[in-house]
């Protein structure tokens, strides 16, 4: 389920900016989930016929059905579906697409995938090949943008140095720096390095992940901007060179170099400082005889906000979008597909006003108290909010199975209103009304985040989410067993009766003349409940959404006992903490480990994730690389020395940044 609907009582900006022809007769998504969704609703809007591709993974999804027409591309492995150009190019020669919309991620920003369409006769909606080559390689692209007076971060941007080198021209620009892979994205491989020392470590770490994400390990340095706001500002360019910024983004709320919650306008900038910013992102796309829809995004310093640096261009639609199309009123994958097509803008800067504010929060299928550690499973239910100024974006459906095998977005839950406070309010009481069962996901840390004192007065930074306490309490809440127990006591009632049996017979915590036995039906309650396989009860209530394990006494018993049997030390075994494939196995079976040293590396959604040994003593394997495992398979098992100490529970920690609509 996907929407794209404002209640019509908010007074929401339309710009005209539509010929209102048809650009296109048929065109083909390359993409899969909520932007697959997003682009082929304004395709049916605009009369359009929509082709879609999946995977053997998205055989059923929703933007499948959705479309018009549809052509399996290959098996669920994005390298051999949504990555292969060829057989995508294919699927629009059979269908009889004109044009190509790649969405974001993928092969959106690819200058091979672009000049095969155009080799095909098909039109790549998006920028000509100059713009995505230059602007696709950071360190050209810094020095591109330079050169045509746009401000940039001091660094060094020298693909020829070696690790030697760069270690002794960082002395030239300060510490603390910024180690970034140049041909990367969503701040994968970014290191922080506050001292010569530390940068040599940095230097070779960033190198291996650059390698082995992007096939290209140049890096660049950067001087660390402390307490740094994160702003982009949209632009649209058409063929004529006319090129239009559509106001600022902040997007300052991130994790590890991810964005979390983005909201339109910045609550930092002046009208005069949003001028600057503006025609500074457009003279960078003017730079690149940019073609399209494209962000330019910049540093800016809380402490001087009058100062800006460009960091990078993303030559596609941003997955934070639609905070701009309600400020502005205009829908930008129009704007793209009239473009694509050599119309002219029919709009100029002076028709360009802000009205409101929105913000959206990405809703993730991951796990925040294990370290936002990707989630999957059979979603039990999706259900969509609705209600005064609330938009949805989203590309899952209720019996979806959501797998490893892609990012872990599920949903944008986007809230519009006449000031900022309004919109957050709004974006609360979404989030709070947003049912997902059957998988973990970000909901509640959204709605702690948005609670934030500083979320609410608009004092934003990067770091802000690092700084954030833990959350008090991972225990269920007595209300919430509460509510399990009378939902299985419910169904348990409804089973016997349908099998002709006696309900006090099979109900748990039932007695005859108990006058707690008469209970109010969940739906009459506003709760949500459903049953995963494995027997654990998912319920939705006005607290949260919360996983009931099953009553398994037995297993607990035999938990308890081994543990007793340990000593109190921690569980030697070493499990996954997700689905994925071994990567990497970084010890020989037999090997002494002590506790933290890494053992076995996992890949899944893009991301590595390091199993570390929990105790000192002997490591036994029992996976191999190439192996694919599920959540909480043993991976390894520590033999425990006689003089081991208590330690933590088994922990992962992750080379890189934790997701992004777009692939990096």
């Amino acid at each position: 389920m996907a929407t794209f609907e404002v209640s019509p009582v908010d007074a929401r900006p339309t710009l005209s900016a539509e010929t209102g022809d048809r650009p296109f007769d048929r065109v083909l998504v390359a993409n899969r989930g909520e932007i697959a969704v997003r682009v082929i609703r304004t395709l049916r809007r605009l009369g359009i016929r929509s082709i879609a591709v999946f995977s053997d993974a998205d055989a059923d999804a929703p933007h499948v059905r959705l479309a018009d027409d549809a052509v399996r591309i290959g098996p669920a492995a994005a390298a051999e579906s949504y990555l292969d150009a060829d057989r995508l190019i294919a699927a629009a020669i059979a269908t009889g697409a004109q044009a190509v919309h790649p969405g974001y991620g993928f092969l959106s920003e690819d200058a091979g995938f672009a000049a095969a369409c155009a080799d095909a006769g098909i039109v790549f909606i998006g920028p000509g090949a100059r713009a995505l080559e230059i602007m696709g390689d950071k360190i050209r692209a810094k020095r591109h943008v330079a050169a045509s007076g746009v401000p940039t971060v001091p660094g060094i941007a020298d693909p020829s140095l070696d690790d030697d080198a760069l270690i002794e021209a960082a002395a030239g620009i300060g510490f603390p720096l910024l180690v970034k892979p140049s041909a990367g994205g969503g701040g994968k491989g970014m290191q922080i390095a506050r001292d010569r020392n530390e940068l040599a470590t940095a230097l070779p770490a960033a190198r291996r992940i650059a390698r082995a994400a992007f096939g290209d390990d140049t890096l660049l340095l950067e001087r660390l901007i402390e307490r740094p706001r994160h702003i982009e500002v949209q632009v649209l360019a058409d063929a004529a060179g006319n090129v239009i910024h559509l106001g600022e983004r902040e997007c300052s709320l991130q994790r590890r170099h991810q964005k979390v919650i983005e909201e339109a306008p910045s609550p930092l900038l002046d009208e005069a400082t949003r001028a600057r910013i503006g025609e500074a992102a457009c003279e960078a796309a003017r730079s690149v005889d940019y073609l399209g829809a494209g962000t330019v995004e910049f540093l800016v310093s809380d402490a001087a906000p009058d100062e800006f640096f460009f960091i990078e261009m993303n030559t596609r639609l941003q997955v934070e979008h639609p905070v701009t199309e309600l400020v502005i009123g205009v829908d930008l994958v129009a704007q793209q597909l009239y473009v694509a097509a050599g119309r002219p803008l029919a709009i100029r800067q002076a028709d360009v006003r802000l009205t409101g504010h929105a913000v959206e929060a990405r809703v993730y299928a991951e796990s925040p108290e294990r370290g936002f550690l990707p989630s999957t499973g059979e979603l039990l239910e999706w259900r969509a909010p609705a209600g005064a100024g609330v938009r949805v974006d989203g590309g899952i459906r209720s019996g979806q199975v959501i797998t490893a095998d892609y990012d872990p977005m599920l949903a944008k839950v986007i809230a519009y209103g006449g000031d900022r406070a309004e919109a957050l309010a709004r974006l609360d009481a979404a989030l709070a009304e947003t049912v997902v069962l059957g998988v973990d996901t970000n909901i509640a840390f959204l709605r702690r985040l948005l609670a934030e004192p500083a979320v609410q007065h608009g004092d934003l930074d990067t770091g802000l989410i690092d700084r954030m306490p833990e959350s008090s309490s991972d225990n269920l809440p007595g209300e919430v067993l509460e509510i399990a127990k009378a939902v299985r006591a419910e169904a348990a009632i409804d089973a016997a009766r349908a099998s002709g049996g006696r309900a006090w017979q099979l109900a748990r915590d039932w007695r005859i003349g108990r006058t707690e036995n008469v209970r109010p039906r969940p739906e009459a309650s506003g709760i949500t409940a459903a049953k995963a396989a494995d027997g654990a009860l998912w319920v939705h209530t006005a607290l949260g959404t919360w996983r009931v394990p099953a009553d398994d006494r037995r297993a607990a018993l035999a938990a308890r006992l081994a543990m007793i049997e340990r000593g109190g030390l921690a569980d030697p075994e070493l499990r996954a903490p997700m689905p994925g494939t071994v990567i990497a196995v970084l010890v020989a079976d037999g090997d002494r480990v002590e506790p933290g040293d890494a053992v076995v590396a996992i890949e899944a959604m893009k991301m590595e994730h390091r199993v570390t040994a929990t105790v000192a003593g002997t490591v036994r394997l029992e996976v191999a690389v190439g192996q694919q495992v599920s959540r909480d398979q043993p991976v390894a098992r520590v033999d425990a020395s006689a003089e081991a100490s208590a330690a933590p529970n088994p922990t992962t920690e992750s080379s890189g940044a934790p997701h992004e609509g777009a692939r990096p």
